[in-house]
């Protein structure tokens, strides 16, 4: 690092848990973000904030007007545009030293595996059961830890599934996969309201910043928030025998 980057990441190295050596793993890092939307502008903007040297931000959809109630790196100037192009400015806005790339298609299929297996770390910011197994059979099968988070009305979940913990579960443990499809699962849908995303997505970005600059404990479990009584609950989550992503 040179004397400005030991300057803009100052207040990170000070803290013993990152010290210089973490901080210089957080800009070798590579992280994926897979939804540039609610979860994923206080993501992308926190990691790059943060100094994680290279971002892959995925989304297909573009910006619109109901949706710059709660997706903080989009403005009105950035209506029409596709979502992962305007939160890549945003977050160069940022931190310009980054190396940030947008893709503007859906993930699937051998795109996902190819994004997953070059990425360090996984951050699941989408919306739907079918994106959320798709990402998480991708990370299983590559190895690479993965960073979940959800948010609908005033409720908010935040999970990590590390592969390389031979007793940790995966998303399918948690949510089994049925014939249910992607039901009531959209804030189109069912609304949300606004600062929930960021407090949800923020929380990522810190697992995330954990997981590349090895400080403190990954989280492990499941932690729900209720935003209409301010408080978290914690749940064990074992690794399901029976999986068929990871069991066996």
């Amino acid at each position: 690092m040179n004397d400005r980057a030991l300057l803009r990441y100052s207040r990170q190295i000070m803290l013993e848990a990152i010290d210089i050596e973490g901080q210089e793993r957080l800009l070798a890092g590579h992280a994926l973000v897979v939804g540039a939307g609610g979860l994923g502008s206080p993501v992308a903007l926190y990691l790059a904030a943060a100094g994680v040297g290279r971002l892959t931000l995925a989304d297909a959809d573009a910006v619109e007007l109901s949706n710059l109630q709660r997706q903080i790196a989009h403005g009105e100037a950035d209506l029409g545009r596709n979502k992962a192009a305007s939160a890549r400015e945003s977050a160069l806005g940022l931190n310009p030293e980054c190396r940030i790339e947008a893709v503007e298609t859906h993930l699937a299929g051998e795109a996902l595996a190819a994004a997953v297996a070059a990425a360090d770390v996984v951050l699941d910011c989408t919306d739907r059961f079918s994106s959320r197994y798709a990402i998480n059979a991708a990370c299983r099968a590559a190895g690479v830890p993965l960073v979940s988070g959800a948010a609908i009305r005033f409720s908010g979940q935040l999970a990590v599934f590390d592969p390389r913990d031979p007793e940790g579960p995966c998303y399918a443990c948690l949510y089994p996969p049925d014939d249910s499809g992607d039901e009531a699962l959209s804030c189109a849908e069912s609304g949300v309201v606004a600062p929930l995303v960021g407090l949800v997505g923020s929380f990522q970005a810190l697992e995330a910043i954990k997981l590349l600059s090895g400080a403190g404990t990954p989280h492990r479990g499941l932690s729900t928030f209720d935003g209409l009584t301010g408080q978290w609950r914690h749940f064990r989550v074992p690794r399901d025998p029976a999986c068929p992503v990871c069991g066996g």
